[in-house]
């Protein structure tokens, strides 16, 4: 099972929470078989100690570190929000990169992940985006 997929890709998501968004980036993760159900409640553990938004309209929701054995296999799900979610203090993100891992995968995962969302021209060009395909010739390297 690869770690992105056209599956784990949800375009022009309208969310109206942060909780509505981090809840859409782990059921996508429940539903393509990587985790279990808790760890969508581990996700919001996490966002509790500390945002995920990142900067750049990117948000990376993820589980706590006890989470781990939630985690059936290496995963992300992309969620796209045009219009934006606010993520608290006037942080908007309209993109959701929702990470599962196991042992340190995840380190790696998202290390992959945050050399391409360093580039706000990636950024742009997933919030612009119009197919799965777009968004996954972007993240490419982290396949």
């Amino acid at each position: 099972m690869t770690v992105l997929k056209k599956e784990n890709i949800v375009l022009g998501a309208d969310v109206k929470t942060k909780e509505e968004a981090i809840r859409l980036a782990g059921r996508i993760l429940v539903e393509q078989g990587y985790v279990e159900e808790f760890y969508i409640d581990k996700m919001f553990e996490r966002e509790a100690l500390t945002s995920t938004y990142m900067g750049n309209f990117v948000a990376i929701p993820h589980g706590t570190e006890d989470a781990k054995k939630l985690v059936k296999q290496a995963g992300l799900s992309i969620v796209q929000v045009p219009n934006g979610v606010d993520f608290g203090a006037g942080n908007i993100v309209k993109i959701l990169i929702g990470i599962a891992g196991k042992d340190n995968e995840h380190l790696e995962i998202l290390s992959k992940v945050a050399i391409v969302c360093s580039e706000e021209e990636n950024i742009q060009k997933m919030i612009a985006a119009t197919t799965e395909d777009e968004i996954l010739q972007l993240l490419n390297e982290v396949k």
